[in-house]
């Protein structure tokens, strides 16, 4: 029997099922619906429900708590691509008066900022966001915690200040920009900062008797950039290829990618757990493999949105309970029951259309020193160069038009590597930041820093 590259094998989609079957039942959660996509679209959706003869589809909404901070986070970053603002700007270059405006931009986005955690009492999840009309009511006398910049604290506020932001600058309301500049483009017509039917109800449920507590629904007001949205694993399932892939009419591919680089100072428990931040996403190293995404909760509700870039597969969970099943677990195990199940298929190679002889003859073995390294052609008009054993510094470049190639990654990111000729022409060594790579171990024609002993290599007799 043969499969289509969208649909799931029928062993895949059962253990799909029996995941966030296990996930509802042991997390007793009224109601618990989820997503699996692949290939740029949703391949498979699954819900469990206490409520007989009823389940939650694609189209059913559910409150997605900080998963708002990543479409939050696209906002900001649409104004940087625009040239409107760069992220090293300190906030009071664009909003004054704050008394958190040292902290930049990328700071803010990435937690780095040193806010509270929290704005002052009373719990702004569980109280009506009139009672926090302005700024000054968000961030409370002594906003900032923290050195600015040095340590990686989880900030609500700090996203109603980028939220703010975005006002200032687009002279509209957050709401409004989301709606015209995101939810539009992408077709997320199930987003939105108040519920549509049909939605699910927000419950608790008590933590010794399987009985259960309605949660108040309050509109968060000025903390709305932070956590006020709703949505469905439709719509989420489409914001996952996005983040994936980008969008020209959003974001690009490389905006998309710059969002999900590590961007914060880790804790030492994050590093530990594998765990960072980007700008407005969650990354964590799990099971072996880079998941990307966000978490959210409020008062009645747990979302989770995880993605597996490399695997090319991502999980939406969503459930409507404010303690029980861990969604970020349950999207994990999701997208790991799919990538070793169904591995994603690697696209033929072939040759590359053209190519350039002066730098084809840089291909090969290359040496740092006694360092053995591999420089090769990439299909996107690079190079890389990696150790040709073991573990080591490597990188791949983008060609920069003159010659020479800047690092994208790594160590070597930024650093501009060049090959140094002869009179003559020839190829006399690489120059990679200073670092001089010959085509022999401390090569004799070559420029290496230091001198070459002129005894050359011997033994010890």
């Amino acid at each position: 029997m043969t499969t289509s590259q969208g649909e799931l094998l029928p062993t895949t989609r059962r253990a799909l099922t029996h995941r966030i079957a296990v996930a509802q039942a042991e997390g007793r959660t009224p109601s618990l619906v989820a997503a699996v996509v692949r290939g740029g679209r949703a391949v498979w959706h699954g819900a469990r429900t206490s409520v007989d003869g009823h389940g939650p589809d694609e189209n059913v909404q559910y409150r997605i708590g900080s998963i708002t901070k990543t479409f939050t986070a696209v906002l900001v970053l649409r104004l940087r691509d625009e040239g409107v603002l760069d992220l090293g700007d300190p906030l009071e270059k664009h909003l004054p008066g704050t008394g958190a405006g040292e902290a930049t931009i990328a700071e803010l986005l990435a937690h780095s900022g040193g806010l509270a955690a929290e704005s002052p009492a009373p719990w702004w999840e569980r109280t009506p966001g009139s009672l926090r009309p302005e700024l000054a009511d968000v961030l409370g006398k002594q906003p900032l915690l923290h050195p600015v910049g040095r340590r990686h604290h989880y900030s609500n506020p700090g996203y109603t200040l980028l939220g703010a932001l975005v006002e200032k600058l687009r002279g509209a309301p957050w709401e409004e920009v989301l709606q015209g500049e995101v939810l539009d483009p992408l077709e997320l017509r199930r987003t939105g900062t108040r519920p549509s039917a049909p939605h699910a109800g927000g419950w608790a449920v008590h933590p010794w008797a399987d009985v259960m507590l309605a949660e108040p629904v309050e509109d968060l007001g000025r903390m709305g950039p932070a956590g006020q949205l709703w949505s469905t694993t439709g719509d989420l399932a489409r914001f996952a290829v996005f983040l994936t892939l980008g969008d020209d009419r959003v974001l690009g591919a490389a905006t998309v990618r710059e969002m999900r680089a590590p961007a914060a100072p880790a804790e030492s428990a994050d590093v530990v757990d594998g765990a960072a931040y980007g700008l407005g996403l969650q990354i964590q190293h799990r099971d072996g493999r880079l998941l990307v995404g966000h978490s959210g909760s409020l008062p009645g509700f747990l979302a989770n949105l995880t993605i597996g870039v490399e695997d090319d597969v991502a999980a939406v969970v969503l459930t409507n309970c404010t303690s029980g099943p861990l969604p970020a677990g349950v999207g994990a195990d999701l997208v790991r029951i799919v990538a070793e199940a169904e591995p994603r298929i690697p696209e033929p190679w072939r040759p590359l259309r053209e190519v350039d002889s002066a730098v084809l003859e840089l291909a090969g073995q290359w040496y740092w020193g006694t360092h053995a390294f591999a420089l090769r052609l990439t299909p996107d008009g690079g190079v890389s160069l990696g150790p040709l054993s073991g573990q080591g510094r490597r990188s791949r470049f983008r060609a920069n038009g003159d010659g020479s190639w800047t690092g994208l990654e790594g160590y070597y990111a930024g650093e501009s590597l060049r090959a140094v000729r002869r009179p003559d022409g020839t190829v006399s060594h690489l120059d990679l930041g200073s670092f001089v790579f010959t085509r022999q171990p401390y090569d004799e024609g070559a420029s290496v820093p230091g001198g070459v002993d002129p005894e050359g290599w011997r033994g010890i007799g």
